[in-house]
């Protein structure tokens, strides 16, 4: 497993770290109360995103939809999310889970699991996924019976959750995305973040696009955006933070922003994306965005997954470690990754015929052979991570 050991040991504690925050996080609250971008997933008579709010996302790079998962689906999902927890290696080093048992993915093309130090920041101040994360967070120090190592992300959620297969195609979010990337859009990846209180490490302060900035045809949407969709209420003590409006300033010299801050993390100008469980997010990868180390009493669970422009992708160079550094993204690889979607579709349907079905327009005709069924899971899902469209 890739990740790495902390570079440097805090002495600072849970508690003072959590008091530290508080005037910035009154002073975030302020803020994204003002800019107010939140509210339902409100879609026109033609199936797109309401036009008012998709000015606000593209000019802001962020918005909030609230109440998009129902309850009985959120309750599926933290079942099948917290059982991945609970199936995850012991530790980094481990093939076996905290009661013995053969982890979950051991047999997967590579491990669906990336761990943390408790309240660590594994990324930060390292090279990993592009160097992309050039300056570290406080890592307040942990209690003393803290485990020696945490679970913070998970991947392979259409493989290994089943809820989560089908909420790849929940239509709605699938009309936003081709409302904002166009009919023939594209995926990304996803990945699980877990913010175990008093454990949950940070993500420094970054941008996510690595490989199209200094493009002839660059513009603030060319690395396509995420969505986050929230497990449980996610709190000014652990949600994601971001900075209004930086998805238009092109690359951002972040370790010259945090000098010009008096080397404090604590960045002017961010909003914290406050949520209640089945709101979700959605934020340009371009956008300025992190998050502290959880030193809350609040659990937080995202599951987070992206979609592309196709041009965006097609003939780029593979990034984030999701391949190896030789690989492009030509028509072939598009498709296989893009299937997910398609397979994710019928999954759905299957379980929610009574809701409209969402057509995707890079498999229309082709829809039979893209039914969710044993040859399909077997063919188009499993190991579905190692053909990400990382840029």
């Amino acid at each position: 497993m890739d990740d790495v050991a902390l570079s440097s040991v805090e002495t600072v504690t849970q508690a003072e770290h959590a008091d530290g925050l508080r005037a910035y996080q009154e002073a975030g609250l302020r803020l994204a109360q003002e800019i107010g971008n939140r509210g339902p997933l409100l879609l026109t008579d033609y199936g797109k995103l309401h036009p008012d709010i998709l000015a606000r996302f593209r000019k802001h790079g962020y918005y909030v939809f609230e109440g998009v998962v129902d309850r009985d689906e959120i309750e599926e999902l933290r079942r099948d999310a917290n059982e991945m927890i609970e199936r995850a290696p012991v530790n980094r080093d481990a093939t076996v889970d905290k009661q013995g048992r053969p982890a979950l993915g051991i047999d997967y093309a590579r491990s669906p699991y990336r761990f943390s130090k408790p309240l660590g920041d594994p990324w930060g101040g390292t090279q990993l996924l592009g160097g992309r994360h050039p300056t570290q967070m406080t890592q307040p120090k942990p209690a003393a019976d803290a485990p020696e190592d945490v679970v913070f992300l998970m991947s392979s959620m259409c493989q290994s959750m089943p809820s989560g297969l089908l909420l790849y195609g929940h239509p709605s979010l699938l009309a936003v995305a081709e409302s904002i990337n166009g009919e023939d859009f594209v995926p990304f990846n996803d990945a699980i973040f877990v913010k175990q209180p008093g454990l949950g490490g940070s993500v420094s302060w970054h941008q996510d696009g690595v490989t199209h900035w200094d493009a002839p045809d660059w513009d603030p949407f060319i690395h396509g955006f995420n969505f986050q969709v929230q497990l449980y209420p996610a709190t000014v003590g652990n949600c994601l933070w971001v900075v209004p409006g930086t998805h238009k300033e092109g690359r951002i010299d972040i370790k010259a922003r945090k000098a010009a801050n008096g080397g404090s993390e604590q960045l002017p100008g961010a909003a914290p994306l406050i949520c209640e469980a089945g709101d979700v997010t959605i934020v340009n990868r371009q956008m300025l965005h992190g998050s502290f180390a959880n030193s809350s009493p609040d659990l937080r669970i995202s599951l987070t997954f992206g979609f592309h422009r196709r041009k965006s992708v097609l003939g780029a160079k593979a990034a984030l470690s999701v391949a190896g550094d030789d690989v492009h993204y030509d028509e072939q690889r598009v498709l296989e990754r893009s299937a997910v979607i398609q397979v994710a579709i019928d999954a759905r349907q299957q379980r929610y015929p009574e809701e409209t079905r969402f057509f995707y327009q890079p498999f229309d005709g082709r829809e039979d052979e893209f039914r969710f069924n044993d040859q399909t899971f077997d063919t188009v899902i499993k190991d579905y991570f190692t053909k990400d469209l990382a840029i």
